[in-house]
């Protein structure tokens, strides 16, 4: 039975800042680099077979540095390349307008509540971007094509991915309901090992080592 790990990259330079990011390809911080070269050492029991990320290259760099750290999968890498197979549709959630805006002065122009708002329902837009509901209808129609069926051939995956498409997932795969979502905390560089159910994803842990 395959497995399937999902990895919300590390800290990034904007998460640090507390800036919201979506779209915007930032670097990940000195922290994250770290965290997700801890994710990897955690990850050295696995042997995957696929690795899928985003397009940003937080979510990819996470991923590298974790198989990298793994010790265990250096037949993903060709020619000194990682073998990574990259879309769009595994990025994170476009925050629009507010892309680049420090969170809490947001939240002192247009109110605590509003913020709370565009951040964690689930079918709200903020100004100019995407729902969680929006990053649903993207994210799952691309697991259930490329993704899933890896793993009822029994493969071992890796998504390198961001903190609003683990959470979309979570829907899609119903480990969550969209009423329960806005309250699951998604850490940076830990990885989500799922159980698997004749190859479905249902239930997972956090590998964090403690």
């Amino acid at each position: 039975m395959g497995c399937l790990v999902l990895l919300r990259h590390g800290q990034s330079d904007w998460n640090a800042q507390n800036r919201f990011t979506g779209f915007v390809d930032v670097e990940l911080s000195d922290k994250g680099r770290a965290e997700a070269e801890k994710g990897g050492r955690l990850l050295k029991d696995i042997r995957f077979d696929r690795v899928f990320a985003s397009t940003l290259k937080r979510a990819y760099d996470t991923a590298e540095i974790a198989l990298e750290a793994s010790g265990n999968n250096e037949h993903l890498r060709e020619n000194g390349e990682w073998q990574i197979t990259k879309h769009d549709d595994l990025r994170e959630r476009d925050y629009g307008d507010l892309a680049g805006l420090n969170k809490a002065e947001t939240a002192e122009k247009f109110g605590d509540e509003q913020v709370h708002i565009w951040r964690r329902s689930y079918d709200v837009r903020p100004p100019g971007g995407e729902s969680l509901k929006d990053v649903v209808e993207r994210v799952a129609p691309y697991f259930e094509r490329e993704i899933l069926p890896e793993l009822k051939a029994g493969k071992n995956i890796l998504v390198g991915a961001h903190g609003n498409t683990v959470r979309a997932l979570l829907v899609a795969l119903d480990c969550h309901s969209p009423e329960e979502i806005s309250g699951v905390e998604i850490p940076t560089g830990v990885p989500m090992v799922f159980e698997t159910d004749n190859g479905s994803p249902k239930t997972y842990r956090f590998l964090d080592g403690k």
